[in-house]
């Protein structure tokens, strides 16, 4: 098995996403490569000589040695704060990875996919949706994004403009859009069966979320007839993972 090892990473460039999350571009030189789906260790060290850690998901497809991390603030954490309020382009951080093998998508996949994210559990289905796209796939995606509000959405205008193959369906847990159709509220069987894939087109599915959006949707999707196999889910706690 082959040991990760750790990386000097620089801050290139950031992205705000919403007024609480921002895109991390990183140059890591001798970064190996990862998939769609994977994640990362990123490691802070005081000058003291405390150090602390935490995962969080690649958000971008293979692109030699930049690697985008998409981090929520979290108000009482030890390293989103850091990240997202005062690290500047030209900062270094030591990152490792890349981490998972088992809930990543390849781009010679032929089955159609169904992505499920909750709120910043968009962030590794946003690296396959991008990974497609990349390698010129033709595999039909849909995604099911369940969040907050609107202020909230990760990759609006990304995901704002026509990605052929590519349907997406919102769903607001607490504020809607004006003029609306679908009232707040979180996700359900005809949210599930209405934007997603029926269990006879055996989808390769993809969920990832907070644990109790990852439990309710996984039951719907083996209610529906979907097959266990094809459900693969990664999950985070309050304070994120």
């Amino acid at each position: 098995m082959r040991r990760l090892a750790w990386h000097v990473a620089k801050l290139a460039e950031i992205r705000d996403e919403t007024p609480t999350a921002r895109t991390l571009v990183l140059d890591i030189p001798g970064w190996p490569g990862h998939l769609a789906g994977q994640h990362v260790d990123v490691r802070l060290t005081a000058e003291d000589g405390y150090s602390t850690q935490r995962s969080y998901s690649i958000a971008s497809a293979a692109d030699g040695e930049r690697v985008d991390l998409t981090v929520q603030r979290v108000a009482d954490g030890e390293v989103s704060p850091y990240l997202t309020e005062e690290l500047r382009p030209g900062d270094e951080l030591e990152i490792r990875g890349p981490v998972g093998g088992w809930f990543v998508w390849r781009p010679d996949g032929t089955r159609p996919v169904l992505l499920v994210g909750g709120g910043s559990g968009i962030v590794p289905l946003m690296a396959m949706i991008r990974a497609r796209e990349q390698a010129g796939s033709r595999t039909p995606f849909r995604l099911l994004y369940s969040l907050r509000e609107p202020g909230e959405r990760y990759y609006a205008e990304e995901l704002r403009k026509p990605i052929s193959g590519l349907d997406v369906t919102y769903l607001y847990t607490r504020v809607v859009p004006d003029g609306w159709a679908r009232p707040a509220g979180r996700v359900t069987v005809a949210d599930v069966n209405t934007g997603g894939w029926p269990a006879e087109f055996r989808p390769e599915c993809f969920v990832c979320g907070p644990t109790g959006f990852v439990e309710t949707v996984s039951d719907i999707l083996l209610a529906m007839g979907h097959d266990a196999t094809a459900i693969k889910t990664e999950r985070f706690g309050p304070t994120g993972g």
